[in-house]
């Protein structure tokens, strides 16, 4: 473990922090799924109120089916803190568990199927990597109340580091209000790791001329000092799914369907969000589909899992991807894979827990007043 060098937290780069992969055994390899959807039920069945199954709404259909609840991140963290199962099993990605970890009991075990599972842009800003940085951009503004916030797609000791700097947590859905409680608190704010969020919810404000980038990738980028003098710091971190997206992919969905809307995520880049009818979460996507008049036609800027359940889900409405499945899919929520969620159920029923997730508790208590603060606003 390494000690930041400003805050009172001890950590490590999340490659050696779950460098415990266990891989999944060659018998379950090769599972047909109709044997498979047996062995999940079976073991289910075993287990019972003892484990309780969460489905992120990027997940594919063979977990969905499994899940007791599918949603945002946070929301089905919050719905396993409210159950009452000693084991989660957390069908999302690395960054998601360790949340589910933070605000469950701590008699409560937080399982994530594979440990591969693991959001390219949370790994975009290291803790020990922001602590460097702010190190830096701090001294170059020594008078300024600078307030760390970090978007909720954040590995827990980013959350604790922003929580030990007077800062918070935010999600797509209330950046803004993040924004607005750091401004009435500081001067200041460094919002990561996704800048177009960080972009888009500065143009939401009307501060859209006060934003400067902060590159940790470029030794000859913006000096410390320069970047400072702005009162919006992005992190110059993205998801790999939302940025592929572009000005033209809409247009081809207007051109092909002249009667289609497009929502798309604020995770997108700010020009696919002003050429789009509407941005919003995930959740406000799943509403926007729900709320759809019978034979209207959207189309999805986000992760196709989603767009093929709102397929599903609402066969009244014309859904479309906004671009092919190679563009919209991300690559680590597939490391979720139905063989994996087999194979840790029926060693739960065997007695033995596998890639387990838990958050130090150091980093646990802090990570939760992040979460707290974000709560209040």
């Amino acid at each position: 473990m390494v000690k930041m060098e400003t805050a009172e937290l001890e950590t490590d780069l999340s490659l050696f922090k779950y460098d415990n992969l266990e891989q999944l055994p060659s018998r379950y390899r090769e599972l047909e799924e109709t044997d498979r959807t047996e062995r999940i039920d079976a073991a289910l069945e075993a287990l019972g109120d003892d484990v309780v199954i969460l489905g992120h709404n990027y997940q594919r259909r063979e977990i969905v089916d499994h899940a007791d609840f599918v949603g945002d991140s946070y929301q089905l963290s919050k719905e396993a803190a409210a159950a009452d199962a000693e084991y989660v099993i957390f069908g999302g990605v690395t960054f998601m568990a360790e949340s589910a970890d933070i605000i469950t009991d701590d008699d409560q075990t937080v399982i994530l199927p594979s440990m591969e599972a693991s959001c390219p842009m949370a790994g975009m800003a290291e803790a020990l990597q922001v602590d460097s940085a702010w190190a830096e951009i701090t001294a170059a503004a020594p008078d300024a109340n600078i307030i760390p916030i970090t978007y909720m797609n954040s590995y827990a000791d980013l959350k604790a580091f922003c929580a030990s700097q007077g800062g918070l947590v935010c999600t797509s859905s209330n950046a803004h209000k993040a924004f607005e409680y750091a401004f009435e608190t500081g001067d200041k704010v460094l919002f990561l790791p996704d800048k177009h969020l960080g972009e888009n919810t500065a143009h939401r404000l009307g501060m859209e001329n006060d934003i400067a980038e902060w590159d940790p990738w470029d030794p000859e980028g913006k000096d410390a000092a320069d970047v400072a003098e702005s009162d919006i710091i992005l992190w110059d971190g993205y998801c790999q799914v939302h940025e592929r997206f572009r000005v033209e992919h809409i247009d081809q969905v207007r051109d092909a369907n002249p009667d289609a809307k497009v929502v798309v995520h604020p995770e997108c880049r700010r020009e696919v969000v002003e050429a789009a009818d509407k941005a919003g979460s995930t959740a406000t996507i799943c509403e926007t589909i729900a709320n759809a008049d019978p034979g209207d036609t959207w189309a999805i800027g986000t992760e196709i899992h989603l767009t093929n359940h709102l397929q599903r889900w609402h066969p009244e409405v014309n859904v479309l991807p906004l671009c092919g499945d190679a563009c919209m899919d991300c690559n680590a929520m597939r490391q979720i894979d139905p063989n994996y969620l087999t194979w840790v159920l029926e060693e739960l029923v065997a007695g033995r827990e596998r890639n387990v997730i838990e958050v130090a508790p150091e980093e646990k208590e802090l990570a939760e007043v992040a979460l707290d603060r974000m709560l209040e606003i």
